[in-house]
């Protein structure tokens, strides 16, 4: 199951339980209209409470950023999970993003909100 919320231009996902394809083509959704209607999109993906995902998802999720990779300014993935967090760096390799692990979700939002291009340790 995921929650989708826009804040500040922002698209804000957590993922709670087990993350779905059908909760994945939402988030497709979202990120399209909002790359059509107003330029790159920068996302927060909140997966600290995701406990599982289909495999279709994980395909799904390389398909759509080799598609749409351009379509993103910044991804802030939230995790304190290794495997997520090294799944995002994959992902990187598929977009001109900048895309940034994180453990604390008001740093995410505050870096994917920033006009900065440094990060600060």
């Amino acid at each position: 199951m995921i929650t989708i919320e826009k804040q500040n231009g922002l698209i804000v996902v957590a993922v709670i339980s087990e993350f779905t394809l059908a909760d994945y083509k939402q988030f497709e959704d979202e990120v399209i209209y909002q790359s059509c209607s107003g330029g790159k999109v920068n996302v927060v993906i909140d997966l600290r409470d995701m406990i599982d995902y289909t495999v279709d998802v994980a395909w799904e999720d390389l398909k759509f950023m080799r598609e749409h990779g351009n379509d993103f300014a910044r991804i802030a993935v939230v995790t304190n999970d290794q495997w997520q967090a090294w799944s995002a760096w994959i992902s990187n390799l598929f977009t001109d993003a900048q895309v940034i692990v994180f453990e604390d979700f008001d740093e995410a939002v505050s870096w994917v909100g920033s006009e900065d291009e440094a990060v600060s340790d």
